[in-house]
C-alpha cells in the first residue's frame, strides 16, 4: 500500500500532471449475526481501494481501483478523464500538516463478541421469552492515508466496536419491533443494550389512543437525528454557497433556543479524525453557541470561495467522488435533567423513540410516522401509541425546545441527548 501511492505520484509526475495526489483506503470487518435467537453465522469481510486524482493542464481527473492495482494503467485513465474536464483549481494540503496517528481502540477477537450477543439476548428473553431476537455485533478497523505531490503524508487507523439487537413480538394481530445498539471504543456493555430494550417492552406493555393536535413531544437519542440533520445542512458552506441554507446571512445571530450548543470534537466517542480527506488537520469547532451561529463548515473549496477558508471538514462520500464539506462527531451538548425527569415534565405528551419515513431535509419541513412511541399522561408512560404522524417544522421546533436530557448517547457519529420540543403537529387514532 505505501509503495503503491509513491509510484502512482512518479507515474502521474512522469505523465506530465503537475500536480497528483492518492487516498487510500482499507477495511477489515469481522461481523457475527444472530437470527431467531441463535448465533446464526460469523463473517469476515475485507476491502481495499484507492483513489488517483490528478490535474494536467490545470484539468482534473479522478481515477479508482478497488483490491489490486496496476499503477500504470490507473495513471492513463486518471490522464484520460483529465482531458475531458474544463481546469480548475488545484486543491492541495501542504507537507506542514503532516500527520501520522497510532491506532484508536483495541481489537476485539469474535468470541468476546459471540459472548456479547449471546448475553444481550438472554437478557431480554429471560424476562421476555415469546420475543424474537436478532443482532449484529461487530470491530471493524479502518486505515486511511493521503500523500500528495506537495509532499503531504497522512495516515491513522481506527477501531471501532458496535453491537445491535433487534425484538420481534407477535401478540395476536399485533406486532411489535425495538431495536437498540451501541457504538463504542474498547468495550460494549450487552446488559446497557438488553435493559433498553426491556424498558421498552415493559413501556409497550399496552395500547392506547394516539392524540391528536399540538403537543409537547419528546424525541429518544435514538429519533432526535431527525432534528439534527437538518441543522447539519444548515450549517454546510456549500449549501451557503448556492443560496439553499436559511442561514446564509444569519451568522453571529440567534438561530435556535438558547439551550443548544452544537459543536465538533475530532478525539470524542467511538470514531477518530485526526485529518479530513484533503489533508487538512480537524480541530474542535463550536458552530452553534447557545443558540447563536458561530461559523459554516467548510471544505478547501468552499473555504476558498466563502472566504473563511477550510474548518477541515472535506471528506469525500465515496473513494470516486470529490471531497465535499461533511461534519463528523457532531456533539449536541447536554442538558441537566434524566430520560425519567424528561417524562415526568411532560403533562400530555408522546415519546417518540423510532421513526419511518425519511428526514427533513434543508427545508426543514417534515411529515413522519412513529414506528415506535408512547404516551405520557401527568408525567408517566400509560402505554404505546400506533397509527401516529408527527409533522412540522425543525426550525421551529428547535427554537421551541423545551428541555435537553442529560444522557446523551451516539447515533453514529451524532451524540445527542433526548430532546422536548413544541410546535409540532401530531395525528393519530386507536388501531
Amino acid at each position: 500500500m505505501t509503495e503503491l501511492a509513491e509510484q502512482l505520484l512518479e507515474l502521474a509526475a512522469k505523465a506530465g500532471a503537475e500536480a497528483a495526489e492518492v487516498f487510500q483506503a482499507q477495511s477489515h470487518s469481522q461481523p457475527i449475526f444472530f437470527e431467531s435467537n441463535r448465533l446464526k453465522q460469523l463473517e469476515s469481510t475485507q476491502s481495499e481501494g484507492t483513489a488517483l486524482r490528478l490535474w494536467r493542464n490545470g484539468r482534473p481527473g479522478l481515477a479508482v481501483a478497488h483490491g489490486p492495482v496496476t499503477p500504470k494503467a490507473l495513471v492513463e485513465r486518471a490522464i484520460s478523464i483529465s482531458s475531458l474536464n474544463e481546469p480548475e483549481y488545484i486543491e492541495l494540503g501542504s507537507k506542514a500538516k503532516n500527520r501520522h496517528y497510532p491506532n484508536q481502540g483495541i481489537f476485539v477477537p469474535v468470541e468476546q463478541l459471540v459472548k456479547w450477543g449471546k448475553e444481550a439476548i438472554a437478557l431480554i428473553r429471560e424476562f421476555y421469552p415469546d420475543v424474537i431476537c436478532n443482532g449484529e455485533w461487530d470491530c471493524e478497523i479502518e486505515s486511511t492515508r493521503l500523500i500528495n505531490s506537495l509532499g503531504l503524508d497522512c495516515n491513522h487507523i481506527d477501531t471501532t466496536l458496535s453491537g445491535y439487537v433487534e425484538t420481534d413480538w407477535v401478540r395476536g394481530e399485533d406486532f411489535l419491533n425495538i431495536s437498540d445498539g451501541q457504538i463504542q471504543r474498547n468495550s460494549l456493555d450487552p446488559k446497557k443494550v438488553a435493559n433498553r430494550i426491556l424498558q421498552r417492552l415493559n413501556w409497550a406493555d399496552k395500547n392506547v389512543a394516539s392524540p391528536s393536535g399540538r403537543i409537547p413531544i419528546l424525541f429518544t437519542a435514538k429519533a432526535a437525528d431527525l432534528l439534527w440533520s437538518t441543522i447539519s445542512l444548515a450549517m454546510n458552506g456549500k449549501q451557503v454557497l448556492e443560496g439553499a441554507s436559511p442561514w446564509s446571512d444569519r451568522l453571529g445571530e440567534l438561530v435556535t433556543n438558547k439551550q443548544i450548543t452544537i459543536s465538533q470534537q475530532p478525539e470524542e466517542g467511538p470514531f477518530s479524525c485526526p485529518f479530513d480527506d484533503e489533508g487538512t488537520s480537524t480541530r474542535s469547532i463550536e458552530f452553534i453557541q447557545k443558540g447563536i451561529l458561530q461559523l459554516f463548515y467548510t471544505d478547501r473549496t468552499t473555504g476558498r470561495l466563502l472566504g473563511s477558508g477550510t474548518t477541515g471538514n472535506g471528506f469525500r462520500p465515496g473513494l470516486g467522488r470529490y471531497p465535499t464539506p461533511e461534519l463528523f462527531n457532531f456533539i449536541v451538548k447536554p442538558g441537566e435533567r434524566s430520560l425519567e425527569e424528561l417524562i415526568g415534565m411532560l403533562d400530555d405528551g408522546i415519546i417518540v423513540d423510532q421513526i419511518l419515513g425519511g428526514g427533513a431535509g434543508i427545508s426543514g419541513d417534515f411529515s413522519i410516522n412513529v414506528e415506535l412511541g408512547y404516551r405520557v399522561r401527568n408525567g408517566e408512560i400509560v402505554g404505546r401509541v400506533k397509527n401516529t404522524m408527527v409533522a412540522g417544522n425543525v426550525y421551529t421546533a428547535l427554537k421551541q425546545l423545551v428541555e435537553l436530557g442529560n444522557d446523551g448517547e451516539w447515533n453514529g457519529s451524532c451524540y445527542t441527548p433526548h430532546v422536548i420540543v413544541e410546535g409540532l403537529s401530531t395525528i393519530g387514532k386507536v388501531d
